[in-house]
């Protein structure tokens, strides 16, 4: 288990201030914008960067000040840092031999891992030899190979194209549920951090704004920043909200809140054909919403019958002791 307490570090203009769990065998995303922290976070618990306060806490003992080699924490950078004269064989196998362990040590340890990874047939390749999703497969099987307490991967995905990404992702999940060790990931994507983690955590300038598991922090944001962060659309401002009959704070009306075909009417103002759903921009009671879902052969201009689920809406913190609870159904204009 892993445990950060406190954890900072500054720089001019920002200020990383962090405490944070990982149990054992569990995968935690770091997810957030460009400059809330992550990487640096990532860097401190590996040992390759100084923390100005806090404790960093692994299976009990603590490691703040351990010189990295010392931590047993596997690292995978973005950019691979694979060896481009070592083949696949040399490159996982190269930490064993510097840690001294036997022959057959090694040649144990690395079937297990080809066959984890499916590299077996790529061993005697060179870096250069082999696809971008080779290549990251390569750099997790060597943070993998000396059995670390703690994996560190940071935008493992990064470097990849779309369908590759897609593709791989599923096959990380996979490994990592498979070896068990805990795992952080820092990315900025979403979608990613809810596939790989069992539990997220949402930095915003160097402070952890909300933690939980992907469907908990989806369906419960905080605020409107971390539902707009995490791709929700439909978020209502206090006056906004008072518009639709609302209490005066902020809210948001998730998809499953939002049904179409009876209630009220609403005017289609546009339509964005996405391949496999279609989006439609909607003003209802004088605001606008977003919805998506299958072809309704609706165009701008069109009317459409919509219904809000009061129960299914959101309350939005804006000041302290706001929480999440039911609504009563408001008053129809």
């Amino acid at each position: 288990m892993l445990r950060l307490v406190g954890l900072g570090k500054s720089y001019p203009g920002f200020r990383l201030r962090v405490s944070l769990e990982v149990e054992a065998g569990q995968t935690l995303a770091l997810l957030g914008p460009s400059g809330s922290g992550k990487s640096t976070l990532l860097r401190l618990i590996a040992g390759l960067e100084a923390p100005e306060v806090g404790e960093i806490w692994l299976d009990g003992s603590e490691i703040t000040f351990l010189a990295p080699e010392a931590r047993r924490v596997g690292l995978v950078f973005q950019d691979y840092a694979l060896f481009p004269h070592l083949s696949v064989w040399e490159n996982i196998a190269f930490g064993l031999r510097e840690a001294r362990w036997d022959g057959a040590s090694i040649r144990q340890r690395l079937t297990e891992l080809l066959d984890l990874t499916h590299l077996g047939p790529h061993a005697q390749k060179r870096p250069h030899q082999l696809s971008g999703g080779e290549r990251q497969r390569v750099a997790l099987a060597r943070a993998l190979a000396s059995r670390p307490r703690l994996l560190l991967l940071d935008e493992p995905l990064g470097a990849l194209d779309l369908k590759l990404r897609n593709e791989l992702l599923w096959e990380l999940r996979a490994i990592l549920r498979q070896t068990e060790v805990p795992t952080i990931v820092v990315t900025h994507d979403q979608s990613e951090a809810f596939v790989i983690a069992d539990q997220v955590a949402l930095l915003r300038n160097g402070a952890v704004v909300q933690t939980g598991s992907p469907e908990q922090l989806f369906r419960n944001p905080k605020n409107a920043w971390v539902a707009g962060f995490l791709g929700h659309r439909n978020l209502l401002s206090a006056q906004q909200s008072q518009q639709v009959g609302l209490p005066a704070r902020p809210h948001l009306l998730p998809p499953e809140a939002i049904t179409l075909g009876h209630g009220e009417e609403a005017r289609v103002e546009e339509r964005v054909f996405k391949g496999f759903v279609v989006g439609l921009e909607l003003v209802w009671r004088g605001c606008r919403l977003y919805l998506e879902g299958p072809e309704l052969g609706l165009r701008p201009g069109d009317t459409v019958q919509l219904q809000v689920d009061w129960s299914k809406v959101v309350v939005l913190e804006d000041g302290p002791g706001a929480e999440h609870t039911s609504l009563e159904a408001p008053r129809a204009h």
